[in-house]
């Protein structure tokens, strides 16, 4: 399989890419000296700035693909920039997929991304929250296959290879109960999902929301295709 990773050189993409060894890996960079980083890890990197290239320019970047990984952030702390790459950027990478004919399109998001996110408007979190509920709705309304993988708070402890689903879906409530605390989940678990996923057609069209658990990814993920 063809994949591109857009946001090639972030934590997780870079944990992602020796987990797809069997596969022909692209990231997307924009700083063209993150390319040994991404050689490391098996992917070949391809410089492009995905936030002001066209749609047309996308397209033309995203040719051949059979699933595109959408890995990339501003960062935070800029609203403007917030919109103009979590929603912006990555819209037009899905219209691009479509007139590319990729068929497959897997969003990370985060746990609880949803229109009614519940973030106040003088919250910093508020324009990424936004920003991701829409993209994330775009990738829905679209004609790809997609699959969004939304996990809780990130660390960087040693994966555990087991992960804990919440309710998903855009109707569901994901959030803990008053006074739970939900288990971070790490980094690397994260890329062992999205690696899972990248193999399993039977979760097109699932929200897969997720934190630090006691079930064995796998066997988490077979209960969600099934719906449990």
């Amino acid at each position: 399989m063809r994949i591109a990773i857009i946001g090639g050189h972030g934590k997780i993409a870079l944990l992602l890419g020796p987990l797809l060894s069997g596969h022909e890996v692209t990231g997307v960079i924009r700083n063209p000296d993150q390319a040994s980083d991404l050689e490391a890890a098996g992917l070949r990197p391809a410089v492009a700035d995905v936030e002001t290239m066209s749609t047309q320019q996308l397209t033309e970047l995203l040719q051949g693909q059979d699933l595109v990984v959408w890995s990339a952030g501003a960062g935070g702390g800029d609203p403007e920039r917030t919109y103009a790459v979590d929603r912006d950027a990555a819209t037009r990478t899905m219209d691009a997929a479509e007139q590319a004919g990729v068929g497959r399109y897997l969003m990370v998001s985060y746990l609880g991304a949803r229109r009614d996110h519940g973030v106040p408007e003088d919250n910093a979190f508020f324009a990424y929250a936004e920003a991701k509920s829409a993209a994330d709705q775009h990738l829905r309304d679209s004609g790809l296959g997609w699959t969004i993988v939304a996990p809780g708070q990130l660390s960087l402890d040693e994966p555990t290879g087991s992960i804990e689903v919440r309710g998903s879906g855009p109707g569901s409530d994901p959030a803990a109960s008053e006074g739970e605390e939900l288990a971070p989940i790490a980094r690397a678990d994260v890329a062992a999902v999205i690696a899972a996923v990248v193999g399993r057609e039977d979760l097109t069209g699932r929200m897969i929301e997720f934190v630090g658990g006691d079930t064995p990814i796998d066997q988490a993920l077979d209960e969600v295709a099934a719906g449990a």
